[in-house]
Protein backbone atom coordinates (compact mmCIF):
# COMPACT_ATOMS: atom_id res chain seq x y z
CA UNK A 1 0.00 0.00 0.00
CA UNK A 2 2.82 2.40 0.90
CA UNK A 3 4.59 1.71 -2.41
CA UNK A 4 1.40 2.40 -4.34
CA UNK A 5 0.86 5.63 -2.37
CA UNK A 6 4.46 6.70 -3.03
CA UNK A 7 4.06 6.01 -6.76
CA UNK A 8 0.81 7.99 -6.78
CA UNK A 9 2.49 10.92 -5.01
CA UNK A 10 5.41 10.90 -7.46
CA UNK A 11 3.00 10.78 -10.40
CA UNK A 12 1.00 13.67 -8.94
CA UNK A 13 4.16 15.73 -8.40
CA UNK A 14 5.29 15.11 -11.99
CA UNK A 15 1.87 16.19 -13.29
CA UNK A 16 2.01 19.35 -11.18
CA UNK A 17 5.51 20.19 -12.42
CA UNK A 18 4.43 19.65 -16.05
CA UNK A 19 1.33 21.82 -15.54
CA UNK A 20 3.36 24.55 -13.82
CA UNK A 21 5.83 24.57 -16.72
CA UNK A 22 3.01 25.02 -19.22
CA UNK A 23 1.52 27.81 -17.12
CA UNK A 24 4.92 29.50 -16.80
CA UNK A 25 5.52 29.28 -20.58
CA UNK A 26 2.07 30.79 -21.26
CA UNK A 27 2.76 33.54 -18.74
CA UNK A 28 6.08 34.41 -20.42
CA UNK A 29 4.56 34.37 -23.92
CA UNK A 30 1.75 36.70 -22.87
CA UNK A 31 4.11 39.10 -21.07
CA UNK A 32 6.48 39.27 -24.05
CA UNK A 33 3.52 39.87 -26.39
CA UNK A 34 2.25 42.72 -24.21
CA UNK A 35 5.72 44.29 -23.98
CA UNK A 36 6.14 44.16 -27.77
CA UNK A 37 2.73 45.79 -28.24
CA UNK A 38 3.63 48.42 -25.64
CA UNK A 39 6.87 49.29 -27.46
CA UNK A 40 5.02 49.57 -30.78
CA UNK A 41 2.33 51.79 -29.25
CA UNK A 42 4.99 54.01 -27.64
CA UNK A 43 6.74 54.66 -30.95
CA UNK A 44 3.35 55.29 -32.60
CA UNK A 45 2.60 57.92 -29.95
CA UNK A 46 -0.45 56.06 -28.59
CA UNK A 47 0.29 56.71 -24.93
CA UNK A 48 -3.18 55.67 -23.76
CA UNK A 49 -2.48 52.22 -25.21
CA UNK A 50 0.91 52.21 -23.50
CA UNK A 51 -0.91 52.73 -20.19
CA UNK A 52 -3.27 49.89 -21.15
CA UNK A 53 -0.29 47.59 -21.64
CA UNK A 54 1.18 48.58 -18.27
CA UNK A 55 -2.20 47.90 -16.66
CA UNK A 56 -2.32 44.48 -18.36
CA UNK A 57 1.13 43.56 -17.03
CA UNK A 58 -0.03 44.55 -13.55
CA UNK A 59 -3.22 42.49 -13.82
CA UNK A 60 -1.14 39.45 -14.84
CA UNK A 61 0.53 39.51 -11.40
CA UNK A 62 -2.71 39.35 -9.39
CA UNK A 63 -3.14 35.51 -9.37
CA UNK A 64 0.45 35.01 -8.15
CA UNK A 65 0.02 37.79 -5.59
CA UNK A 66 -3.09 36.09 -4.17
CA UNK A 67 -1.37 32.70 -4.00
CA UNK A 68 1.78 34.03 -2.32
CA UNK A 69 0.17 36.44 0.14
CA UNK A 70 -3.11 34.74 1.03
CA UNK A 71 -1.93 31.10 0.69
CA UNK A 72 -4.76 30.27 -1.68
CA UNK A 73 -4.13 27.73 -4.41
CA UNK A 74 -5.66 28.91 -7.70
CA UNK A 75 -6.24 25.94 -10.04
CA UNK A 76 -4.10 26.09 -13.18
CA UNK A 77 -7.16 25.95 -15.45
CA UNK A 78 -8.69 28.97 -13.73
CA UNK A 79 -5.40 30.87 -13.82
CA UNK A 80 -4.94 30.19 -17.54
CA UNK A 81 -8.45 31.44 -18.30
CA UNK A 82 -7.89 34.56 -16.19
CA UNK A 83 -4.63 35.39 -17.99
CA UNK A 84 -6.13 34.77 -21.44
CA UNK A 85 -9.23 36.77 -20.47
CA UNK A 86 -7.11 39.78 -19.47
CA UNK A 87 -5.09 39.56 -22.69
CA UNK A 88 -8.21 39.14 -24.84
CA UNK A 89 -10.00 42.06 -23.20
CA UNK A 90 -7.20 44.63 -22.92
CA UNK A 91 -4.74 43.88 -25.74
CA UNK A 92 -6.87 42.19 -28.40
CA UNK A 93 -10.17 43.87 -27.54
CA UNK A 94 -9.08 47.44 -26.89
CA UNK A 95 -5.74 47.94 -28.68
CA UNK A 96 -6.24 45.57 -31.61
CA UNK A 97 -9.92 46.61 -31.88
CA UNK A 98 -11.32 43.07 -31.80
CA UNK A 99 -14.49 44.51 -30.25
CA UNK A 100 -15.16 46.17 -33.62
CA UNK A 101 -13.61 43.59 -35.96
CA UNK A 102 -15.47 40.65 -34.39
CA UNK A 103 -19.10 41.44 -33.39
CA UNK A 104 -19.31 38.65 -30.78
CA UNK A 105 -15.95 39.29 -29.11
CA UNK A 106 -17.52 41.45 -26.40
CA UNK A 107 -20.35 38.96 -25.90
CA UNK A 108 -17.89 36.09 -25.44
CA UNK A 109 -15.85 38.00 -22.86
CA UNK A 110 -18.90 39.09 -20.86
CA UNK A 111 -20.11 35.47 -20.75
CA UNK A 112 -16.72 34.32 -19.49
CA UNK A 113 -16.68 37.20 -17.02
CA UNK A 114 -20.00 36.06 -15.57
CA UNK A 115 -18.64 32.53 -15.20
CA UNK A 116 -15.34 33.64 -13.61
CA UNK A 117 -16.98 36.13 -11.23
CA UNK A 118 -19.36 33.42 -10.04
CA UNK A 119 -16.38 31.10 -9.50
CA UNK A 120 -14.59 33.76 -7.44
CA UNK A 121 -17.70 34.58 -5.41
CA UNK A 122 -18.38 30.90 -4.80
CA UNK A 123 -14.77 30.31 -3.72
CA UNK A 124 -14.89 33.17 -1.21
CA UNK A 125 -18.01 31.77 0.42
CA UNK A 126 -16.66 28.22 0.32
CA UNK A 127 -13.42 29.24 2.03
CA UNK A 128 -15.29 31.17 4.73
CA UNK A 129 -17.77 28.34 5.12
CA UNK A 130 -14.98 25.93 6.07
CA UNK A 131 -12.87 28.36 8.08
CA UNK A 132 -12.65 27.65 11.81
CA UNK A 133 -13.00 31.32 12.81
CA UNK A 134 -16.42 31.67 11.20
CA UNK A 135 -19.45 30.06 12.76
CA UNK A 136 -21.92 30.42 9.88
CA UNK A 137 -22.42 27.56 7.45
CA UNK A 138 -24.34 28.17 4.24
CA UNK A 139 -26.17 25.35 2.49
CA UNK A 140 -25.17 24.46 -1.10
CA UNK A 141 -28.20 26.26 -2.55
CA UNK A 142 -27.41 29.47 -0.65
CA UNK A 143 -23.76 29.26 -1.72
CA UNK A 144 -24.90 29.01 -5.34
CA UNK A 145 -27.22 32.00 -4.86
CA UNK A 146 -24.44 34.08 -3.29
CA UNK A 147 -22.09 33.17 -6.17
CA UNK A 148 -24.76 34.17 -8.69
CA UNK A 149 -25.47 37.48 -6.93
CA UNK A 150 -21.76 38.24 -6.62
CA UNK A 151 -21.27 37.70 -10.36
CA UNK A 152 -24.26 39.85 -11.30
CA UNK A 153 -23.09 42.62 -8.96
CA UNK A 154 -19.67 42.65 -10.63
CA UNK A 155 -21.40 42.78 -14.02
CA UNK A 156 -23.60 45.73 -12.96
CA UNK A 157 -20.64 47.65 -11.49
CA UNK A 158 -18.73 47.17 -14.74
CA UNK A 159 -21.66 48.56 -16.75
CA UNK A 160 -21.75 51.56 -14.38
CA UNK A 161 -18.05 52.04 -15.12
CA UNK A 162 -18.60 51.87 -18.88
CA UNK A 163 -21.47 54.37 -18.69
CA UNK A 164 -19.42 56.72 -16.52
CA UNK A 165 -16.47 56.61 -18.92
CA UNK A 166 -18.77 57.38 -21.86
CA UNK A 167 -20.43 60.30 -20.09
CA UNK A 168 -17.34 61.86 -18.51
CA UNK A 169 -14.59 61.14 -21.04
CA UNK A 170 -16.71 60.72 -24.21
CA UNK A 171 -15.45 57.20 -24.86
CA UNK A 172 -17.58 54.52 -26.49
CA UNK A 173 -17.24 51.60 -24.09
CA UNK A 174 -20.97 50.94 -24.41
CA UNK A 175 -20.90 50.04 -28.07
CA UNK A 176 -23.84 51.40 -30.06
CA UNK A 177 -26.33 49.28 -31.98
CA UNK A 178 -28.02 50.00 -35.31
CA UNK A 179 -31.77 49.25 -35.21
CA UNK A 180 -34.53 49.73 -37.78
CA UNK A 181 -37.49 50.53 -35.52
CA UNK A 182 -38.14 52.48 -32.33
CA UNK A 183 -41.07 52.88 -29.94
CA UNK A 184 -41.15 56.05 -27.85
CA UNK A 185 -43.65 58.23 -25.95
CA UNK A 186 -41.44 61.28 -26.63
CA UNK A 187 -42.97 61.59 -30.10
CA UNK A 188 -46.59 61.30 -28.96
CA UNK A 189 -48.27 64.47 -30.39
CA UNK A 190 -50.75 64.63 -27.48
CA UNK A 191 -48.13 64.20 -24.74
CA UNK A 192 -49.74 60.94 -23.62
CA UNK A 193 -47.95 57.93 -22.18
CA UNK A 194 -48.67 56.00 -25.35
CA UNK A 195 -45.64 55.02 -27.46
CA UNK A 196 -45.38 56.03 -31.08
CA UNK A 197 -43.87 53.34 -33.25
CA UNK A 198 -41.58 54.12 -36.18
CA UNK A 199 -40.74 51.16 -38.38
CA UNK A 200 -38.44 50.54 -41.34
CA UNK A 201 -35.91 53.26 -40.44
CA UNK A 202 -33.35 53.43 -43.24
CA UNK A 203 -31.72 56.80 -42.61
CA UNK A 204 -31.02 59.22 -39.76
CA UNK A 205 -30.00 62.87 -40.15
CA UNK A 206 -28.17 64.70 -37.33
CA UNK A 207 -27.36 68.40 -37.73
CA UNK A 208 -28.21 68.18 -41.44
CA UNK A 209 -25.73 65.33 -41.86
CA UNK A 210 -26.81 61.91 -43.08
CA UNK A 211 -25.18 59.30 -40.84
CA UNK A 212 -25.23 56.62 -43.51
CA UNK A 213 -26.00 53.84 -41.05
CA UNK A 214 -29.13 52.44 -42.75
CA UNK A 215 -30.93 52.64 -39.40
CA UNK A 216 -31.32 54.36 -36.05
CA UNK A 217 -28.32 54.52 -33.70
CA UNK A 218 -29.12 53.09 -30.27
CA UNK A 219 -26.69 54.67 -27.77
CA UNK A 220 -25.44 51.76 -25.68
CA UNK A 221 -28.72 50.52 -24.17
CA UNK A 222 -29.04 47.27 -26.11
CA UNK A 223 -25.32 46.57 -25.73
CA UNK A 224 -25.60 46.96 -21.95
CA UNK A 225 -28.66 44.70 -21.76
CA UNK A 226 -26.95 42.07 -23.92
CA UNK A 227 -23.83 42.18 -21.72
CA UNK A 228 -25.95 41.75 -18.60
CA UNK A 229 -27.83 38.84 -20.15
CA UNK A 230 -24.73 36.87 -21.15
CA UNK A 231 -23.21 37.66 -17.73
CA UNK A 232 -26.38 36.13 -16.28
CA UNK A 233 -25.87 32.98 -18.37
CA UNK A 234 -22.25 32.60 -17.25
CA UNK A 235 -23.23 33.16 -13.60
CA UNK A 236 -26.03 30.59 -13.75
CA UNK A 237 -23.80 27.95 -15.37
CA UNK A 238 -21.13 28.16 -12.70
CA UNK A 239 -23.63 28.47 -9.83
CA UNK A 240 -25.17 25.15 -10.90
CA UNK A 241 -21.71 23.55 -11.17
CA UNK A 242 -20.75 24.92 -7.75
CA UNK A 243 -23.98 23.68 -6.17
CA UNK A 244 -23.34 20.07 -7.16
CA UNK A 245 -19.67 20.42 -6.20
CA UNK A 246 -20.60 21.30 -2.60
CA UNK A 247 -23.52 18.87 -2.55
CA UNK A 248 -21.16 15.98 -3.28
CA UNK A 249 -18.19 17.75 -1.60
CA UNK A 250 -15.37 17.78 -4.08
CA UNK A 251 -16.43 15.02 -6.47
CA UNK A 252 -17.04 17.30 -9.42
CA UNK A 253 -14.03 17.18 -11.76
CA UNK A 254 -15.10 20.30 -13.66
CA UNK A 255 -15.66 22.42 -10.55
CA UNK A 256 -12.25 21.49 -9.09
CA UNK A 257 -10.57 23.21 -12.01
CA UNK A 258 -12.23 26.53 -11.18
CA UNK A 259 -12.55 26.67 -7.38
CA UNK A 260 -9.51 27.97 -5.45
CA UNK A 261 -8.59 26.26 -2.18
CA UNK A 262 -6.36 26.92 0.78
CA UNK A 263 -2.82 25.63 0.19
CA UNK A 264 -3.13 23.06 2.99
CA UNK A 265 -6.35 21.61 1.55
CA UNK A 266 -4.78 21.38 -1.88
CA UNK A 267 -1.83 19.41 -0.50
CA UNK A 268 -4.16 17.03 1.34
CA UNK A 269 -6.17 16.35 -1.83
CA UNK A 270 -3.00 15.70 -3.85
CA UNK A 271 -1.78 13.22 -1.25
Amino acid sequence: MKKNKTKHNKKTMKQQIAQNKKLFILYIILRISVILVMIAQFFNGNYENVFMCVLTLFLFTIPSFIENNFHIDIPDTLEVIILLFIFAAEILGEIQAYYIKFPYWDTMLHTINGFLAAAIGFSLVDLLNRHEKFSFKLSPIFMAIVAFCFSMTIGVLWEFFECGMDLIFATDMQKDTIINSISTVMLNPDGLNVPVKIKDILSVVVNDQELGLNGYLDIGLLDTMKDMFVNFIGAVVFSVIGYFYVKKRGEGKVAKKFIPKLMEESKIENN
